[in-house]
């Protein structure tokens, strides 16, 4: 699966620098089919590969914003040797629209 596609791209550079923004626009999701790691993207910067959004590896209280890069997502295997994955039926939405069941009241 191609992780970057020109119309993400174009996201991307239509919203450059969200640091400014207390409920930034997340713009794609990447995940791991086979265990444990979701990625939600708000910002890229081509020439270096990098991204920077929230990453949830356990889904606890470890989850935190960070930069994470196009390379390593596309190098991963795992289990059955696949990689990592884009959502492709994912929205970009506001962060506050993401519901994390360990933030969440019970």
């Amino acid at each position: 699966m191609k992780l970057m596609t020109k119309a993400i791209l174009e996201l991307f550079q239509k919203h450059r620098d969200q640091s400014w923004s207390k409920d930034p626009l997340v713009i794609c999701k990447f995940f791991n089919p086979t265990g444990a790691g979701t990625w939600y993207a708000t910002e890229f910067d081509e020439e270096t590969g990098i991204f920077f959004g929230f990453v949830s590896i356990f889904g606890d209280w470890n989850d935190e914003w960070g930069n994470f890069t196009l390379a390593e997502l596309e190098d991963f295997r795992w289990r059955f040797g696949l990689g990592i994955e884009r959502d492709i039926h994912f929205e970009p939405q506001r962060f506050s629209e993401i519901h994390f069941h360990y933030l969440t009241p019970a």
